[in-house]
């Protein structure tokens, strides 16, 4: 079983001058230390208008920092939102390809429908139709860093001519694709369509074993790619807070894992905001406050141990810890990282080894199966010419003439093509 980090960027009311740079300073630090300690992935959310609890709105750049401060650790988007009211399938291509190429091939493309009313609703995006628009515009996100040229598309949520997306990734045929999970339906969705599956959803061991095995028998049997290359893959998020003692533990991490819940309930289920007013760290601790006891990765190393071989024992291939919410303190995450990668995680290091390889094997078949089913990519026959001024072509064809004056259409001066050159006049 592999790990990694979860950051949203959470910052509970009120905040000074300052703040949210030490934040994000802090943040990078904490992957800096991470990627020397062995972890295995960085996720990065996008989030927009989130106050408190994502003040991470543009992950493409704190993940391009990473990636000069790191060197083993891969850089996951956890996710990019695809609606294309959020972002332009090619402007995707042209971000994951760059974060691929300054990291030296180390991207995790992680993908998302979005689904907080306020960030919806803030970009125009129907919810309605936001399933539909994710569908399409990975599909052939995944094609643009693939084709040479991409041939261009008309679709219902989003259209481009032919046009060469660049730079291209440096791994073959794109990075592995992820989508978010909160739901039985997504993670099937994710088996279904060969991508892995990260699970934002807190779900007790019982049903995490349910999840994993139904969506490898759906991979198996159903898969068919939405990507150019399938990333057969479950991930499971869970709070993290490690110490020697349970209680320092708990009084250093429990806090900032009950803000979290708090705060994503409150914006996808349960609270409205007032935005630029509302205080969600008053709200939350106005509300009355869950039993206290170790829970998830909270606790001493030996409870996290056993807390983790259970995710171990049901296929889970990667827990995604959150460690950075609510105010959880800068030195009390290093500490906790330190003390998990000296305590606990070599041991499931040299296991995951030999699960990796095992899995490979099992799934060796139903890999290449679903490989063949990936979706056609249509070529130019004849790539049309992309003229630099189509309104110049246009007037030099009507008028005959080596002399063409441009008007608003174009630029405001007197062009003469003179063997081959351009020239003012």
């Amino acid at each position: 079983m592999k790990f990694g980090l979860f950051y949203e960027h959470q910052i509970p009311r009120p905040w000074n001058e300052g703040d949210e740079q030490k934040l994000f300073q802090d943040a990078l630090d904490q992957v800096e230390l991470a990627d020397r300690l062995g972890f295995d992935y960085v996720w990065e959310v996008e989030h927009h208008f989130l106050e408190e609890y994502s003040h991470s709105s543009a992950p493409e750049v704190f993940l391009g920092a990473c990636s000069q401060r790191t060197k083993q650790i891969r850089l996951g988007h956890g996710i990019v939102l695809m609606p294309p009211a959020y972002n332009h399938p090619a402007r995707v291509a042209e971000r994951i390809a760059t974060l691929d190429l300054v990291s030296n091939g180390r991207v995790d493309w992680g993908t998302g429908e979005s689904a907080s009313h306020i960030e919806l609703g803030g970009f125009n995006v129907h919810p309605a139709l936001k399933r539909e628009m994710w569908e399409e515009c990975t599909r052939e996100t995944a094609k643009m860093m693939v084709q040479t040229p991409y041939p261009g598309f008309e679709g219902k949520h989003f259209s481009m001519p032919h046009r060469n997306v660049l730079p291209k990734p440096v791994q073959k045929p794109h990075p592995p694709i992820w989508v978010a999970c909160s739901s039985r339906d997504t993670i099937r969705y994710a088996a279904r369509h060969g991508i892995g599956a990260l699970t934002f959803a807190f779900v007790d061991q019982d049903d995490a074993k349910f999840w994993v095995e139904e969506y490898y028998e759906i991979f198996e049997k159903e898969c068919h790619p939405i990507g150019q290359a399938v990333n057969p893959n479950v991930a499971m998020v869970s709070g993290f807070s490690c110490h020697e003692n349970e209680e320092t533990a708990m009084d250093r991490g429990l806090d900032g894992f009950r803000f979290f819940r708090f705060a994503l309930a409150h914006y996808y289920y349960a609270g409205s905001q007032v935005p630029g007013h509302t205080d969600i760290w008053e709200l939350y601790r106005q509300a009355p406050q869950e039993p206290r006891e170790a829970r998830a990765g909270i606790g001493t190393p030996d409870q996290i141990r056993e807390h983790l071989i259970k995710f171990e024992e049901m296929g889970v291939d990667q827990v995604v810890f959150i460690q950075q919410a609510g105010l959880n303190r800068h030195e009390h995450i290093c500490e906790s990282l330190e003390l998990f990668a000296s305590r606990v995680m070599p041991e499931f290091k040299e296991r995951d080894e030999v699960y990796v390889r095992q899995k490979a094997e099992r799934l060796s078949s139903a890999i290449e199966a679903a490989e063949s089913r990936t979706p056609p990519l249509t070529t130019l026959d004849d790539v049309p010419v992309v003229d630099s001024y189509p309104v110049l072509k246009k007037k030099r064809e009507q008028q005959d003439s080596d002399e063409v004056e441009m008007t608003e259409d174009g630029p405001a001066f007197l062009l003469s093509i003179e063997g081959g050159k351009r020239t003012k006049k």
